[in-house]
């Protein structure tokens, strides 16, 4: 863990409540009885119940009380509502994967004037009144990592189309806006057709994809910059005996990438180490509840089992560091 660290009297928190009704509280709960509360965009998806499993780790290590609630649906409101719900049983600090930033901001402002900690993680609310972003990697980085990705598949030439998840998801449209200004600027043998959104859907997933390729004859590569889009485009080629035909590429989780990686429906998903950035969040909010700031140096530093963390002072960002390359050939090493 980091040394050095600074008392920050505008995070300083009284740990307090109980934890109940939806949500699932984890961990050894320390001396100082710090309960850190993480909502997923979506609750039950392999991607969010990894970063669960992290924040459970995180918690018995350093002890603190780590609950994890979410709703079952990819709905701006029902977050919001979940979110509400753990203001009310007054944890310390409150993660939040944001379907909708501009909706959930007024929450996270909610919880500030509570006397929490409001931040975000996987995806972030950089208007509203979050004291920081828990990053799994930079946006450059996964954008350029994912376009990078698809045009050596398709040999830097051809039609490909995106299919997203949440309309207003800031990180995967943030994914997006540097796949379109790499693509133009780095591979101008590269066209993008259309862009079109799925929710956090495998099977719709699976649906736009087919409609796409039946659209756009030509089209020869999809990206998938979510891990439920992911597997939905690679399943949509292989059920279309379009495998080696239509590469495609994306945000997915390991075990679920395996099969389409395995025989050649897609060519590679980039990531990071969902546990690991589950666990990075959990830390994040049990050091701000304590009124610990982090490094600002803007120096590598270590946080328990994770080596080479940063944090940016001017924008708030905690990185976790840089995307991972999935393939048929290392993707079996990860047990999510």
């Amino acid at each position: 863990m980091a040394t050095g660290a600074t008392l920050v009297a505008a995070l300083a928190l009284t740990a307090c409540g109980n934890s109940g009704g939806d949500t699932t509280p984890t961990g050894g709960g320390g001396a100082d009885g710090v309960k850190v509360a993480f909502i997923p965009k979506i609750q039950g998806i392999p991607f969010f119940e990894a970063m669960n499993s992290g924040g459970k780790d995180a918690a018995t290590e350093f002890g603190f009380t780590w609950v994890y609630s979410g709703a079952t649906t990819a709905d701006p409101a029902a977050q919001a509502d979940v979110a509400r719900s753990l203001i009310q049983q007054k944890v310390d600090a409150l993660a939040v994967a944001p379907n909708d930033p501009d909706s959930m901001a007024p929450v996270l402002q909610d919880a500030k004037n509570a006397g929490i900690v409001p931040f975000t993680a996987d995806t972030d609310a950089a208007s509203s009144a979050r004291e920081f972003f828990v990053s799994q990697a930079s946006t450059e980085g996964i954008g350029g990592a994912l376009i990078d990705q698809l045009a050596t598949a398709m040999g830097d030439s051809g039609e490909f189309a995106i299919v997203s998840c949440g309309r207003t998801a800031a990180n995967l449209n943030a994914w997006i806006d540097v796949i379109k200004s790499k693509a133009a600027a780095d591979y101008p043998n590269l066209k993008l057709v259309d862009t079109v959104y799925a929710d956090e859907d495998q099977a719709k997933a699976v649906t736009m994809a087919k409609d796409l390729m039946n659209a756009h004859p030509n089209l020869s590569g999809l990206i998938g910059p979510c891990t439920t889009a992911a597997p939905g485009i690679a399943q949509a080629v292989d059920e279309a005996g379009k495998t080696g035909t239509v590469r495609t590429v994306g945000v997915g989780t390991p075990q679920a990438m395996l099969p389409f990686l395995t025989n050649g429906s897609s060519s590679a998903s980039v990531l990071w180490n969902v546990e690991d950035h589950g666990y990075l969040t959990g830390w994040a909010g049990w050091q701000a509840a304590q009124g610990i700031a982090f490094p600002s140096d803007g120096q590598p530093f270590d946080v328990g089992r994770l080596k080479g963390v940063t944090y940016d002072a001017a924008s708030k960002v905690l990185l976790l560091g840089d995307p991972l390359i999935l393939t048929a050939d290392n993707a079996g090493d990860y047990d999510y």
